[in-house]
Formats: structure tokens, sequence, C-alpha cells
């Protein structure tokens, strides 16, 4: 029994060089040989079921295996987790820097703002279901013997954002003037040529507006701007003016149907207030003064009368608009 005991301690001690050299050799990337190293030492303990020296042998290398094992882990691979040195972001960027931008949010936040004016936009000003007031100023462009300075008002309700109804009248009375090129023509040449004064003029209307948008002025002001278009019917009363027999002759006012048509530019300085240019032109059939005298009786009313003549009354209107009510709701489709 003694010889069998020290056999078994003879043959541990020799296989403790071996096992310590396949535990280095697990170290370096063989897991496998240390469990079969682990497995065999434990089966060799257990086949002599002898608690001794070969037992303790054979709990050292288990021990050793698992030291081995964790220090592998620290030095590389985590099982189920990225190698040191991947694919991460970090790894990325250090190999091209340029697809890795960064951003100083300190200077970021300090850069001074600038509004930005987009290219399309919603309408600056509606029209729809409004009230627009234009009290104006015109002038005569195309009579060069009288002019017809007259000041104006037009009421207009838009229909829709594009498309208005409305009226404008023009009073003329107190402001013809004839022209002292035509006075002195007269008395010169003993030439006279028929002269008409207006009293009064109305119409209704309709307006379109085709095109609209901003331009900028003053640096970097933005002026919003519509182009629009208006034509109507109504009647403008004018009369002669007795040039050729003023001793008896003295014509009153008669109002004729006159038509119009003419452009527009509404200039808005905000939503509810603008600047209105127009040029209208306003075509009437005019009675002119009779050039020739009834020398029988110059006092007949029936001979005071010429001819009939198509007559342009261009004018240009100066004036503002505005829109009521002053505020309004855009209704966006859903």
């Amino acid at each position: 029994m003694n010889i069998s005991r020290i056999g078994l301690l003879v043959v541990g001690l020799c296989l403790l060089p071996a096992t310590a050299w396949a535990q280095k050799k697990g170290k370096a990337g063989e897991p496998a040989a240390a469990q079969k190293d682990k497995k065999e030492g434990k089966e060799g303990a257990g086949a002599e079921g002898e608690a001794g020296a070969a037992e303790g042998a054979a709990g050292e290398k288990p021990a050793g295996a698992e030291g081995e094992a964790a220090g592998g882990e620290e030095a590389g691979e985590e099982p189920g987790g990225e190698e040191p040195g991947g694919e991460g972001l970090a790894d990325i960027c250090k190999i091209d820097p340029a697809a890795c931008p960064t951003l100083d949010m300190n200077k970021e936040a300090a850069r001074p703002l600038k509004e930005q004016i987009y290219a399309v936009q919603q309408v600056y000003a509606l029209r729809v279901r409004r009230f627009e007031l234009n009290p104006y100023w015109s002038i005569s462009l195309n009579d060069q013997f009288v002019s017809h300075p007259a000041p104006g008002l037009a009421i207009n309700y838009w229909i829709t954002n594009v498309l208005g109804v409305g009226i404008n009248g023009n009073y003329y009375r107190p402001f013809n003037v004839d022209s002292d090129f035509n006075a002195q023509v007269r008395r010169a040449a003993r030439v006279g040529v028929p002269l008409t004064e207006y009293d009064w003029g109305a119409a209704l209307n309709f307006t379109y507006v085709p095109a609209y948008g901003k331009f900028a002025g003053f640096g970097d002001f933005i002026f919003q701007y519509d182009a629009y278009v208006v034509g109507g019917i109504g009647a403008l009363s004018t009369r002669p003016i007795p040039v050729i027999d003023p001793d008896n002759r003295n014509f009153e006012y008669e109002p004729k149907i006159a038509f119009n048509a003419g452009i527009g530019l509404h200039i808005f300085f905000n939503r509810w207030f603008a600047a209105v240019l127009e040029v209208r032109d306003y075509i009437f059939n005019d009675k002119l003064e009779n050039l020739e005298i009834d020398a029988n009786d110059p006092t007949n009313t029936a001979t005071w009368f010429g001819e009939n003549r198509i007559t342009n009354n261009v004018q240009a209107q100066l004036g503002f608009s505005i829109f009521i009510p002053f505020s309004f709701e855009y209704r966006l489709p859903k």
C-alpha cells in the first residue's frame, strides 16, 4: 500500500510541469487545451480516490487556468463585445477627420441672425371679403386745351382674392382750366377750337389682379405689390365751352354714357394700407359746339350743337387705399 502511494506521488510530480506548460499555451489562444488538462487532472485524482498531494496538484491546475483566462479577457477579448480598436465612430474619425465635422456651439450661438425671405410665401395682404376705400387725385393727360383735374373716391368689395367689384366717382366742375395757348390762338387767328368742360363722372367697375409679388427698395426694405386691370361702365356729365359765339350761347351740363378701362398698381406698406397709382381711359360720345352761327336766329338752341365725337379722357390717378377689416385670417387647405 505504501509503495502504491509513493508511485502516485511520483506520477503527480511528473505531470505538474506538463500541465503548467499546457496552461501557458492556453493563454496564447487555446482555451480548449487548458480545459482538456483540467479534465484529465480531475480524472487522475478521482481514479485513485486519494486526497493527498495528487489532489493538491490537480486543484492548482484549474485555479491557474481560471487566472490565465481572466487575464486573457482583460487583455483583449470580451465575450459578445467589440474588440478595442474595432469599427467604432472614434476610429472612423481618426482615419478620415473630414467625415466627422464638429461645430463650436458657442461660436454658432454668437453668430448674428438675419431674416430669410423665402421665394414662395403666403400672400402678404389678402383682399378677399374686404372693402377697399380709395381716395385719389386725378389729372388729365391727353387734352392740351383744357385740363380736367379732379378729386375722386373709389369703393371696392373683393369677392375673391383677385376679383373685386365697386364704384368710383370724380368731381371736375371747380377744377376745369382753359389753357392760355387756346385763348391766344382764338384771339390771334380768329379760329375757334371746340372745347369741353366736365362736371362729374361715376362708374360701376370690375377689378382683376393677374399678378402680385414683392420688390426690394431702400436697402433691405421689402415692398409688396399687386398689379390689376379695371374696367366698367358709367356716366360722365359734360358741356361745351362757348368759344364760337359766347355772347349768345350758354350750354348746360348733360350726362353721357361712358366706358372706362385702365391698369393700376397697389404698393402695400402694411397689410391694410397701400399706395395706389392708376391710369384710366374714360371713353364717351361728346357733343361739340357748332362752328357755324345762324345769322337769322343765333339764340336758337337747336343750332348750337355741331358734330358728335368719340372722346378719350385719359387720366392718371394717385391716391391710397385702406382695406377694411384691417386684419384677416388665412384658411389653409387641410
